[in-house]
């Protein structure tokens, strides 16, 4: 019996009365042919909690800014140490845990990563002087750098194709729930509780969340076949029972493929000849994206006041940036699904070039600035979550984590510069006005990025349609 994707893919059933001695089939079609099951979806929510906790420290070491100085008679230019050590770790976690996990499994790198920074979070509330906090922020950085791509490469290899972009969108949207929360708990409780009682909430969080992942989180069926050099034996009870958590009318006898070779150096995969082009686009769209979103996040309350706004227009229209990029999120993602998704995502950044453009003219309209800066979070944070999905899709098993990992590097680094750059702009007296428009060039830049990503993405062969099921002989 047949039935037809929105796709055009042939989905084939076997019944008990019909079924072959051995039935042969590629773990990309088991997984598509068959409807989310209540074991995706834990595991959906697992990865969301993973990266709210992420975004709650990445919102809460911004609250604690001032206390510290006050605790501790610091200055302003003291803290910059202790915010770039976070960054720095983010990188260097990104980079080591990314091909680790393609060695030895998402899961394990994933727990291992909650672990670290709920530790090194934990620890850091003890902190007895600034250097301590700063390696320990550093090492809290490291576990998140490992964290979040593992959790979007895990998602996304347990998720259908033709809903992918849309649910590890969904996903990621627990970060800005997380930035969110934190925001939220550091303003209500820092001054009952210090700088310390908040680095412990963002401590005991994910040390709480960690036997949870250990008992309820699966590895990933594709990396386990690619281990197995790609065809798992009956005798594997392992994949097969993670298979029946899928389906458990699964028939007897099958025996799920990857369909992909192992590689024996996942971050080498990344400049093959034939990825080459694809890994430097994205970086390059993940590196402008990241450059927009972190010079906005860090200086549009400074750069809305210069243009006469009072600051709590100033934080509202903040908040409506963020508010912008989860809509964003999941409008792209679902839009991915349906449309060719690089044309989307680039769509979205051209768009975005135009609010950032209207932005820049909107003079002192209240109403103006608000949309504008609302669509901008719509296209540029929406786009760079769509992104990660892209990212995801683009590389094969055994080289994914990775990608992801790595593409998250470089867009840190582009965090990094955007931060940097918006001090120096106004610092040389740019005017509101001329810092908008520039802002249209990484937009405009991102755009031909994914556009030219789309070209290098149809010579690739990995994971772009599911071969027929073959019954073996």
């Amino acid at each position: 019996m047949q039935s037809v994707s929105s796709h055009g893919f042939a989905k084939q059933r076997y019944t008990e009365t019909t079924l072959p001695s051995t039935i042969a089939l590629r773990v990309d079609q088991f997984i598509d042919s068959r409807a989310l099951s209540s074991f995706q979806k834990r595991i959906l929510l697992l990865c969301f909690l993973i990266v709210a906790i992420d975004g709650f420290d990445t919102a809460s070491i911004g609250f604690i800014g001032p206390a510290l100085r006050e605790q501790w008679h610091l200055t302003a230019a003291s803290l910059a140490p202790l915010f770039g050590a976070g960054l720095f770790g983010l990188m260097t976690g990104a980079l080591v845990f990314g091909p680790l996990a393609d060695r030895f499994g998402r899961k394990a790198v994933l727990v291992g990563s909650v672990g670290v920074f709920g530790a090194a979070s934990l620890a850091s509330c003890f902190a007895p002087d600034l250097m301590w906090l700063i390696a320990l922020r550093f090492v809290t950085g490291l576990g998140l750098g490992g964290a979040m791509p593992n959790a979007i490469t895990l998602t996304s290899e347990y998720c259908p194709a033709e809903r992918r972009s849309g649910l590890v969108t969904l996903m990621f949207c627990g970060f800005t729930v997380g930035s969110a929360l934190g925001g939220l708990v550091s303003g209500q409780l820092l001054a009952q509780v210090g700088w310390r009682g908040i680095l412990a909430i963002g401590g005991v969080a994910p040390l709480l969340l960690l036997p949870m992942l250990v008992a309820a989180l699966p590895e990933s069926l594709r990396f386990l076949l690619v281990a197995k050099h790609g065809t798992a034996t009956r005798s594997d009870e392992r994949i097969e029972r993670i298979a029946r958590k899928i389906d458990p009318s699964l028939p007897a006898g099958t025996r799920l493929q990857a369909g992909e070779a192992p590689m024996k150096s996942s971050v080498r995969a990344l400049f093959a000849p034939d990825v080459l082009a694809g890994t430097l686009l994205l970086w390059a769209t993940f590196f402008m994206s990241l450059l927009i979103v972190y010079l906005l996040s860090s200086w549009m309350p400074t750069l809305l006041s210069s243009n006469g706004l009072s600051l709590k227009q100033a934080s509202f229209m903040s908040a409506t940036f963020q508010i912008g990029g989860t809509a964003g999120a999941i409008l792209l993602g679902w839009l991915m699904d349906r449309r060719e998704p690089h044309r989307v995502l680039s769509s979205a950044y051209l768009v975005a070039a135009g609010f950032i453009v209207m932005c820049a003219f909107a003079g002192g309209s209240v109403p103006m600035i608000v949309v504008a800066i609302f669509g901008i979070g719509v296209c540029v944070s929406g786009g760079q979550v769509g992104g990660n999905a892209l990212a995801a899709g683009f590389y094969p098993t055994g080289s994914r984590a990775t990608g992801v990992a790595w593409a998250n590097a470089v867009g840190r680094s582009g965090s990094v510069t955007g931060s940097l750059l918006g001090g120096v702009m106004l610092g040389q007296q740019f005017d509101f006005r001329t810092i908008f428009l520039l802002l249209t060039v990484p937009s405009v830049i991102a755009a031909i990025s994914l556009a030219m990503l789309a070209r290098a993405r149809r010579r690739q062969r990995f994971d772009v349609t599911p071969s027929a099921m073959t019954v073996a002989e």
